[in-house]
Order: structure tokens, then sequence, then C-alpha cells
């Protein structure tokens, strides 16, 4: 069964919303539904914002809904000129660039400890432009961050849950995907107002790509 993990009801419901049968139940608190989506059997679970709600639920995805494929969908925050508002991306790689063992290890910021480098490989979907993910428990306006972020790690996009669903999945050996969409990008003004302002535009266009995801993934 191919699972989504996707962190908040606005990002969800555009899946669900494309889902047959669907039936709707509660678990440690988190909204799981169940039905079929392009004739297949599939769930999202609505794991909640930030990285140990979503490695929660991919684990929950994975030990207790048998999860073969998961499917991680979201709005995110474009970084560059390589990103643009409204368009979908896959994540060819992710690092948690908030995890830093540099001071034990001597490993760059962002390498997790069983790692000797920040970025994990997501499995691939060539009908969207590959991009490089950086999932970090932050949602600001940092111009630090935007300098490690954009100068150290050569990330496009960041997010709060990817590289956490990505790292439960390399783990548990099952295959991750990943699309985003963009809702802010940096230099544009403020991330929080435009996140505000576009949330309704990307729920739309996640909406109109996901039976063509679902599919790519599936086949």
């Amino acid at each position: 069964m191919i699972v989504f993990v996707i962190a908040m009801d606005s990002e969800a419901r555009p899946v669900i919303d494309k889902m047959q049968n669907a039936a709707e139940s509660f678990v440690h608190g988190r909204k799981v539904v169940r039905g079929t989506l392009c004739g297949k059997d599939t769930a999202v679970i609505t794991c909640g914002v930030g990285k140990t709600n979503a490695a929660a639920g991919t684990q929950y995805a994975v030990d207790c809904l048998g999860a073969d494929k998961i499917i991680n969908v979201g709005f995110a925050g474009g970084l560059n000129g390589g990103t643009k508002v409204g368009s979908v991306y896959c994540i060819g790689s992710a690092a948690q660039y908030d995890f830093d063992l540099a001071a034990i290890n001597g490993t760059p910021v962002g390498t997790l400890n069983e790692y000797e480098e920040p970025y994990m490989e997501l499995a691939a979907c060539p009908l969207y432009p590959a991009k490089k993910l950086a999932t970090g428990d932050r949602f600001n306006d940092s111009v630090t961050d935007y300098k490690f972020l954009t100068e150290t790690l050569g990330a496009d996009i960041r997010d709060m849950e990817g590289g956490a669903v990505a790292h439960v999945c390399k783990r548990a050996g099952v295959p991750c995907y990943s699309f985003k969409v963009i809702s802010d990008v940096a230099g544009s003004g403020s991330t929080t107002e435009q996140f505000l302002h576009n949330i309704a535009l990307c729920a739309q266009a996640l909406g109109e790509n996901i039976t063509r995801i679902f599919e790519a993934v599936n086949g």
C-alpha cells in the first residue's frame, strides 16, 4: 500500500478529495484516512507539523498500515530563482539542517549520526524537476539560516517534515517520494505573508497533480 504522510489538513485535503470510499479515524491524535485512489488502496496520515510528528506518522504508516511506499507532499519555501510559487517539485535529496554533531563526529552540520554527509537520496520521479530539500523545526526569515541553507548546504527548498520522513523510510527500507509546492520564495517579502496569501493557490496546484503523482509512484 502507498501511504501519504502529510503535515497539515490544508495540505492533506487536496489528496483526500481525490480518494474514493474514504473512511476517517484518529490514531494517537492523528487523522488517518483510508480509501482508494486511482483504484488502489491507499491511506493519508495527517501527522502534524515538525520533524517529530513527521517521524511518528511515517513509522506508523510502515509498522501499522504496512506501507511499501511513502509519499510526502506539502507546501514549502523556495530558496532561489529556480523555484516558483505554485509549482510542484520532486525532492531528489533531503537533509536536516538543524541537526548538529560536528563537535563530536567532525561531520558537516546537517549530517545525521549514522551518515557522513547531510543529504539522503529519495526515490526519483522524472515527471517533476528534482530539487534539494533542507528540513528543520523552524519557520522564519532568518538571514543566518538563509545563508547557511543556500551557501553551505546548497538547498533549493526548505520545509519542516520531509527530511524526517526520508530518514524513517531509509531506516525501514521503504521507498520515499516527496513532492513540494512552493508557497513562498526567499527574498520576495515576508515568508509568513507569502505563505498565508498562497495557501489556496498551492492547494489547487497539489490537487491538480495528485493523480499524476500517485500513478507515477504506483507504476
